[in-house]
């Protein structure tokens, strides 16, 4: 097993953030018992898995943590549903490999077990950099267990080859048990079995096919919790008893115990210094507007910021008192008819910007400040029209700030990902937000008009603490109005 963390790695990260405003590295902690959720490709059913584990080990008394390997915002918030407590994200391209055992001692702390649900297949990462940001990487960071998840609905012994190459690719990496997904019967799971047991990898579960522990999809993946909470409790319930009747709770038990503690430090949204500013900043929140990082939104309160969410749905005003908004990604397309109509929260949105207050807005944020959407009308603060398109952009991203905002210099770089299949015309004359590079391509992308950055980019302040710092001063302060 690779090591997660030597004295000379935290020591690094340390020097790294030491100077930031926040996110600063705290004192000693371990590691919680924890089992990574692997699968052989995207559609395998880690979700399904790992939700299903969350919530049948809640179910049992314990206090589980769910942690989701990548940038994605939907699968935490089923994470967050099974287990009551805020989904959280490790990713080693946008915090850095050194920030990611530390950051799970951070969102674990007063957890039994951590369940982290790893992303696509087992050793996909960041493209043409090697295993960087796979789930292989995340679990060799941690010394965690890795259990692989294999869909059996159309094999039995040929099982017995993708685990035995999977096992075997990397010799670092403890491949240490099988669950199968879509089981036709008790005779396949037999063959499956018995395919597997000259391997030696034990085999912890088989689930049964079955139509009501599927979540429904749309053009991002699954449809996210906030918009079917009802009906996703009582999927989760379901999956809470499919686990504890067809997988080996006890098993993963030990299997989670039996990784090693690793102590070191953990990471922490307070800033080294006393420099928080009391101020207040609205956060749209509700069906359309809900991809936020947890530590995102910490940072910001860390730094002295008051959180006022509010639901552009069906709120006609914003908080009062608030000095900047941030409006996350999400499915303004969606929800394109119901936030049009609501005319006079469109109006507010137009006229804080016009009063020279920060207004930061990512992918769904920005559709929502154009002129309009698919045709609908929208805030009205940036022109331009955006629409959906058949075409992904996706993939992680190096950024340049290229237009100054009264939290960014121009030059600030930071990583981020994009992930949308929409697209938005507007006047060449516009300031760009970023200089994007990757795989050796450069684009700039995104908006800055006054104090409003608008981008396709999404970003994990983890690494960069020092932007919800500077956004936290910048809420508090007079602001300028546009010319």
């Amino acid at each position: 097993m690779v090591k997660a963390e030597s004295a000379g790695a935290d020591s690094g990260a340390v020097r790294a953030l030491g100077s930031s405003p926040g996110g600063e590295l705290a004192g000693a902690r371990m590691l919680p018992p924890r089992v990574v959720i692997a699968g052989t490709s995207s559609g395998a059913g880690k979700t399904t898995v790992a939700c299903g584990l969350i919530a049948a080990l809640r179910a049992r008394g314990a206090a589980v943590q769910g942690f989701k390997v990548g940038p994605d915002y939907i699968d935490p918030s089923y994470h967050a549903l099974a287990s009551g407590r805020p989904g959280r994200n490790l990713d080693a391209f946008l915090s850095g490999p050194e920030l990611i055992a530390p950051l799970t001692r951070h969102g674990a702390q007063g957890a039994d077990i951590a369940v982290i649900e790893g992303v696509m297949g087992l050793f996909d990462g960041a493209s043409g950099r090697g295993e960087l940001a796979s789930t292989a990487h995340v679990a060799k960071l941690l010394e965690a267990p890795v259990v692989l998840v294999v869909d059996a609905s159309a094999m039995a012994r040929s099982a017995a080859a993708i685990v035995h190459g999977y096992a075997t690719f990397d010799p670092e990496l403890e491949l240490a048990a099988v669950i199968f997904n879509r089981v036709g019967s008790d005779h396949h799971e037999e063959l499956l079995r018995e395919a597997l047991a000259p391997l030696g990898i034990p085999v912890l579960g088989a689930l049964r096919r079955d139509e009501r522990i599927q979540a429904p999809e749309r053009h991002l993946g699954l449809v996210p919790a906030a918009e079917r909470e009802p009906r996703a409790r009582a999927t989760l319930d379901a999956l809470a008893v499919a686990l504890e009747r067809y997988a080996d709770l006890d098993a993963v038990e030990r299997l989670a115990r039996a990784a090693p503690p690793l102590p070191g430090t953990a990471w922490s949204p307070e800033p080294a210094a006393a420099t928080a500013t009391a101020t207040r900043v609205a956060i749209a929140r509700g069906p359309a507007f809900s991809f936020h990082y947890q530590e995102n939104l910490e940072l910001l309160e860390a730094a002295g910021a008051e959180l006022l969410p509010f639901d552009p749905l069906g709120d006609s005003k914003l908080p009062a008192g608030a000095g900047a908004l941030v409006l996350a990604g999400g499915f303004p397309e969606v929800f394109g008819a119901e936030l049009a109509a609501n005319a006079p929260l469109r109006t507010e949105v137009a006229t804080f910007a016009a009063a020279g207050k920060p207004i930061l807005a990512e992918c769904g944020g920005l559709l929502y400040l154009l002129d309009e959407l698919d045709g609908r009308p929208m805030c009205g603060v940036l022109p331009g029209r955006g629409s959906m398109t058949g075409r992904l952009t996706l993939g992680y991203r190096e950024a340049a700030a290229v237009t100054a905002t009264p939290w960014l210099e121009p030059g600030t770089r930071v990583r981020g990902h994009e992930f949308h299949y929409s697209s938005v015309e507007a006047p060449a004359e516009s300031s760009p937000a970023w200089e994007l590079s990757a795989r050796a391509v450069t684009r700039t992308e995104g908006f800055v008009a006054g104090a409003v950055q608008a981008s396709f980019l999404h970003v994990h302040w983890a690494a960069h603490p020092e932007l919800a710092a500077r956004f936290a001063e910048a809420a508090a302060a007079r602001p300028v109005v546009r010319a």
